[in-house]
């Protein structure tokens, strides 16, 4: 395909760089996962190496700045790839150096007492601030059907068959926040009150998958 502007020829490339994403011509997110790896490796590396003349709380501190901070940018878009489970395996890993542990011990309760969410529960938190920051995006069910359902008030889920497109930010939002309890829904008119209940709920929980956070609503 041809593309011409302004009497200049836009040339074809397989991927770019757009607003800090790598976004490749099939919106795998492989090529800025892969970029993301060698990032957070880095930061273990450093990790590792300051450590012994450190306390805990300067190298939470660093690791806030230099992991989570990179992790958690535009999370919402690529945290549901299936590439993205190497960036949970990298954050166990920082955890473990953190904490002077080894690589077969878990990091669940660890993350639980550093108040730090794992990647899955990061990305849930993420993209439910987009969609509550957002909602002159999404409708009610209530403005498709007239029924006086316990799901009225839920966010209407369009009906598409392509997984891709199930993957997206604005299809798997609204499936998140309408598998959130009630009572935190409820309070999503008040952004502020939302982020800080929401945090609650997932650092308590601890979700290290969608899974888990999607099975827990279905107990």
């Amino acid at each position: 395909m041809d593309i011409n502007y302004d009497d200049t020829s836009i040339s074809t490339v397989p991927c770019t760089r757009f607003l800090g994403l790598t976004v490749n011509c099939s919106l795998t997110w492989t090529n800025h996962i892969d970029l993301l790896t060698k990032k957070l490796s880095s930061t273990c590396f450093l990790i590792r190496n300051i450590k012994p003349y450190l306390p805990l709380s300067t190298l939470k501190m660093i690791y806030h700045s230099l992991f989570h901070s990179v992790m958690s940018y535009d999370i919402m878009f690529w945290g549901n790839s299936p590439y993205s489970p190497v960036i949970f395996k990298m954050q166990k890993r920082v955890i473990r150096i953190l904490m002077g542990i080894g690589y077969r011990e878990s990091c669940r309760g660890l993350l639980k007492d550093l108040k730090i969410l794992p990647f899955a529960s990061q990305y849930i938190l993420s993209l439910l601030l987009f969609v509550v920051l957002n909602r002159g995006y999404f409708a009610p069910n209530s403005d498709y059907h007239n029924f006086n359902t316990r799901q009225r008030n839920d966010l209407h889920l369009p009906h598409v068959s392509l997984t891709m497109y199930q993957r997206r930010v604005f299809y798997f939002g609204i499936k998140v926040f309408n598998a959130l309890p009630s009572p935190i829904k409820d309070i999503s008119s008040n952004p502020k009150k939302f982020k800080v209940t929401l945090k609650h709920y997932l650092l308590t929980h601890s979700f290290y998958n969608l899974d888990e956070f999607f099975s827990e609503q279905n107990a």
